[in-house]
């Protein structure tokens, strides 16, 4: 069994680590991209080697946009680590807030921080060992934000995609609080997932197609939306983009109109 001590190859081969109760870690490292991955399954996170505290890949930056629909999020939740590329981000660019992430499995924790550089704990980020689902349960009123990204190699993991956990994500977060939800459109199970995390939030939600085929992310807030407006949004996303080096406003157009308007329904 290859160790995560080991440095990653460079000639686009992998290195595994097995589990019996989890899916198989592979790091691989091709053309200046690491990447995580689930054996069989698709890239779980990517790096850029040269510049390891980038958000590489486009649904990443997207899903930043809960800075700009809750600024200055004190207390932060990941659930479902990766490499861990949010995690380190928000460590870096969210100095005011504490991060704690949820992973269930070991070798995706040792790999992000053997191979991605995700710093040790301190006092502004945790990373727990344990059931994301069950950890989100057991919060009430404790989180600004959300982030949900807990995938195996085939699909969205069941227990962080029922209508139960939906409204554990919902009871979890302040008033105002912010959830993203990583979805895949391709299961064929979007709208089901959608009227779920909307009946939990009794608010609707926010659509963002990202440019990962697929990929579509969903904004949830709890207590709904309040009176806030698109140009204060735009605003926002501008400054803040401005700071991270990448245009978050043209993230946030990609919103769709649809999603934009029900929200607007719903604060009139």
């Amino acid at each position: 069994m290859k160790r995560f001590t080991e440095r990653p190859r460079r000639d686009g081969r992998t290195h595994e680590n097995r589990s019996a109760r989890h899916d198989p870690v592979e790091v691989s490292e091709q053309r200046g991209l690491r990447t995580l991955h689930f054996a069989g399954g698709v890239a779980q996170s990517v790096m850029r080697v040269r510049d390891p505290f980038a958000l590489e890949l486009e649904y990443t930056r997207a899903a930043m946009l809960f800075a700009v629909l809750h600024p200055n999020p004190q207390d932060i939740a990941l659930i479902g680590l990766g490499g861990g590329s949010l995690a380190k981000f928000i460590h870096r660019h969210l100095p005011e807030s504490r991060l704690t992430a949820l992973e269930i499995n070991p070798e995706v924790v040792a790999a992000a921080r053997s191979f991605f550089h995700l710093p040790a704990d301190d006092e502004r980020l945790r990373v727990i060992l344990d059931d994301g689902a069950a950890w989100v349960a057991a919060q009430h009123r404790s989180l600004d934000a959300m982030v949900v990204d807990g995938y195996d190699r085939r699909r969205i993991v069941e227990a962080l995609s029922s209508p139960e956990f939906y409204r554990g994500c919902a009871g979890a977060l302040r008033p105002g609080g912010v959830a993203v939800f990583n979805l895949w459109a391709e299961e064929g199970r979007f709208h089901l997932y959608r009227e779920a995390i909307e009946t939990a939030f009794a608010s609707p939600a926010l659509v963002l197609p990202t440019e990962q085929k697929g990929n579509l992310l969903l904004f949830a807030a709890r207590g709904g939306w309040g009176d806030l407006a698109w140009a204060t949004l735009r605003a926002r996303a501008a400054a803040i983009g401005a700071t991270w080096h990448f245009d978050l406003g043209a993230l946030l157009d990609r919103v769709t109109s649809e999603s934009i308007n029900r929200m607007q329904d719903s604060i009139i």
